[in-house]
């Protein structure tokens, strides 16, 4: 069975910056293609980014020159740097294989961008 566990988020100021990461357990993480997504209050959970199996990547226009997706096949691990943080940037952010899996969901990490 597949784990995600998602982590790093927080409480940070505008124009701060955060490293999230998410640990995947249960799977051959090399080959999947992983995306990190977020969900604020009162919205539709959407897609921030996505990397392949041989590191393309890709962003929503939102993010895009603000954020970096990453990732480590030897610790299992995808990885989203986020820089220049907007008070919109404030949602609970997710990990998933992209296109995502409805049971692979884990808890969440929260961000939270305030001054």
């Amino acid at each position: 069975q597949v784990q995600l566990v998602e982590s790093g988020g927080g409480l940070v100021q505008p124009g701060g910056s955060l490293r999230l990461s998410c640990v995947v357990s249960g799977s051959i993480f090399s080959i999947l293609t992983m995306g990190w997504y977020r969900q604020a209050p009162g919205k539709q959970r959407e897609l921030v980014a996505h990397i392949t199996s041989l590191r393309m990547t890709n962003y929503a226009d939102s993010v895009k020159g603000r954020f970096t997706i990453s990732r480590d096949n030897a610790k299992n691990t995808v990885y989203l740097q986020m820089n220049s943080l907007k008070p919109e940037d404030t949602a609970v952010y997710y990990c998933n294989e992209h296109p995502s899996i409805a049971t692979m969901w884990g808890q969440g990490t929260q961000v939270t961008v305030s001054s």
